[in-house]
């Protein structure tokens, strides 16, 4: 994708890049192709989404006819790779201070190019108030959206869409952020909107809601009040100060009335009593930050028993917390958690969102899309644009705050096919289709990042060699190496910025950070040639295994499959092999398997399994390419198949179906 630079910009372009750390041209990404907007303007922060198109290459696979010929002697290729453009669709959310407001409506207007929209929809309390700007600036009309139907209808979206959106927090774990496997079916669940005061929805379905209750104790009364206590005009200020403060010196703790825990009730005696409670009784000044402290400890219990005792009430377990008072701020999610935790017995779950300050602006643009129909599709986070959830110590990673400024970035892209969970499961709600959780496992976390570190060069190299006719190949190689390592590095700080971080989702950044730069398959020439090689052994390899008794057959295929798995392209060993006898280093692979019992070893199951009837249906996911997949997979599945069952294979890239 070809970005427009902001060297066109006028006077707004310009002030806004002082401004801030990211060229402006990196947050507002082609503004040329945008095609609808849609606005959400809090007290002190506007998200701006946009949908726009984005013309990108994709790399596509022909087979080619050989009939009659012995593919052992063949020396073409077994199919043909071409690279063609596809125009796709992406939605970008962008987060920024109101403060910025009017230099970013003005960089806006002057980069639109030939937009169809006319009207913005908008949402959120500033809609009123910056209603004539926006007017003027973009030339669009405003048509103002419910509140609460936005965020309904913008966490129904991420909950479908964004796997690992929700989290639990736990303060003091490692990592603090526990991420929730997406649930098959997201309804019905408690929202907590937590903005100047407190809104409390039961949401059932898709479009049907229920205002259930709510305070006046929200975020305004902890704003305001801290206003007057500590002087402090500005909301993040006084998280800062909360942050930094000590409840106890304030609030009358239960040890204060009792000398210890109260055993008959059960309470321990850390447990707050008063809030502020000492503050009557005490001469003496308390400072600042154990105020702030106090009044937040104070507010966040409040609602984290109203919400519970809702909860409750409707039989949910289920409960999510947005709104601005939330802002990612540990103190307040973990006073909440706490809250919610004790009052219920823990039947009920506080839940947070990775995306919660974008849920208004999210679903005010869908109100404006519904002719198109946007939640047809599956939509997908790119991780290559998007900032990721902030780590909620600053001092854990500043280079990361100071890279994004003050704006965040959301993108998602349209999936080829709409995602479904697979009916075959037993339990969809509780498959993980990852074996390693690197957000929990520190050694195997450093492991795995090193391991993409290090082969970044590699990857570099071939993204180049896959483009030779291209002459800015190398610049845009480079540039993607620069984003892929920030990234990388970003993760060794915040494992969690994108959800539950797997050996898969760093896979899923790499692509989609090659995807940024026009690379659509870096390795296709060489999983080109790596499967000519193989193939040319395959009808050797199934003569071998026919040769076999039944018993020792399957013995054979089960090595192959676990000898396959040796063969990794980039290890200079293995192109070796592959030049000069690839049959013969997977029977070398084979006898260095480890002899049994293995880790996991369930042979023996399998075997007496396989003694009775065929199995009706397989499901075999498989790498896409060479040794592992021909020489490991392939018989084994060809086994399969003459045992009268239907087999289907599924790859990081094909869906065939076997028969």
């Amino acid at each position: 994708m070809a970005e427009r630079g902001a060297s066109g910009g006028g006077s707004g372009g310009d002030s806004l890049d002082k401004s801030i750390t990211l060229p402006p041209d990196e947050i507002f990404r082609n503004l040329e192709n945008a095609k609808r907007f849609a606005i959400d303007i809090g007290g002190s922060l506007t998200k701006l989404a946009y949908y726009s198109t984005v013309q990108h290459k994709v790399a596509k696979v022909r087979s080619f006819d050989h009939p009659g010929k012995d593919v052992e002697q063949e020396h073409e290729p077994p199919y043909e790779v071409s690279v063609q453009e596809e125009i796709t669709a992406r939605l970008h959310f962008i987060k920024f201070e109101n403060t910025y407001m009017e230099a970013c409506l003005d960089f806006i207007r002057d980069h639109l190019v030939n937009t169809e929209t006319k009207v913005i929809q908008a949402t959120g309390g500033g809609a009123y108030k910056f209603k004539d700007l926006i007017e003027e600036k973009l030339r669009l009309k405003v048509d103002k959206e419910d509140v609460m139907t936005c965020l309904i209808k913008g966490c129904n979206f991420v909950l479908k869409n964004i796997p690992h959106e929700a989290f639990m927090y736990q303060k003091d774990s490692d990592p603090e952020f526990r991420f929730q496997t997406n649930h098959p079916n997201i309804f019905p669940y408690l929202l907590v909107n937590i903005g100047s005061g407190v809104s409390i929805v039961k949401v059932e379905t898709e479009d049907r809601f229920e205002w259930i209750g709510g305070s006046s104790i929200g975020g305004g009364t902890f704003w305001g009040l801290g206003a007057l206590l500590t002087k402090t005009k500005k909301f993040d200020e006084l998280l800062q100060l909360a942050s930094r403060g000590r409840h106890a010196n304030v609030d009358m703790l239960v040890q204060d009335i009792y000398g210890g825990a109260h055993q008959t009730l059960g309470l321990s005696g850390n447990l707050i009593a008063s809030s502020f409670g000492k503050s009557a009784t005490a001469d003496r000044e308390f400072s600042k930050e154990d105020m702030a402290k106090s009044l937040l400890h104070m507010i966040s219990n409040d609602i984290g028993q109203l919400a519970c005792l809702y909860a409750k009430l409707h039989g949910l377990d289920r409960v999510y917390f947005g709104g601005f008072f939330i802002r990612g701020h540990p103190v307040t999610m973990r006073t909440i958690t706490y809250s919610i935790n004790f009052f219920s017995k823990g039947e009920v779950q506080a839940l947070f969102l990775r995306h919660e300050g974008y849920l208004g602006a999210i679903g005010a643009f869908l109100k404006g899309a519904e002719q198109d129909n946007p939640n047809q599709y599956s939509w997908g986070e790119n991780y290559a644009a998007s900032s990721g959830l902030m780590s909620t110590s600053p001092e854990l990673c500043p280079t990361q705050r100071a890279r994004s400024g003050t704006f965040d970035l959301l993108e998602m892209d349209r999936l080829e096919r709409p995602l479904v969970n697979l009916p075959l499961l037993l339990d969809p709600s509780s498959y993980v289709p990852d074996t390693v959780d690197l957000t929990d496992d520190a050694l195997a976390r450093q492991y795995w990042l090193t391991c993409f570190e290090e082969a970044l060069d590699g990857v570099v190299k071939r993204a180049v060699a896959s483009q030779p006719e291209s002459i800015d190949a190398a610049e845009r190689a480079e540039k993607f190496r620069q984003k892929y390592w920030s990234k990388l590095q970003t993760l060794r700080h915040q494992p969690f910025a994108y959800g539950t971080l797997t050996v898969r989702s760093l896979l899923d950044t790499r692509e989609h950070c090659l995807n940024e730069f026009n690379f659509p398959d870096p390795y296709s020439k060489v999983k080109q040639k790596e499967n000519g090689l193989a193939l040319k052994c395959f009808q050797s390899v199934t003569r071998s295994l026919d040769s076999l008794g039944w018993e020792e057959r399957q013995l054979a295929l089960v090595k192959g499959l676990l000898a396959g798995n040796v063969f990794d392209w980039g290890a200079k060993a293995v192109s070796d092999v592959l030049e000069s006898d690839p049959q013969f280093g997977f029977e070398e692979a084979k006898r260095k398997l480890q002899e049994r019992p293995w880790l996991v070893d369930s042979y023996t199951k399998w075997l007496q399994r396989l003694k009775g009837p065929p199995h009706k249906c397989a499901l075999i996911f498989a790498d896409n390419s060479g040794i592992d997949v021909i020489l490991g997979v392939f018989p084994f599945v060809r086994e399969l198949l003459c045992r009268g069952t239907e087999a289907f294979t599924r790859d990081l890239g094909i869906h065939e179906r076997l028969s």
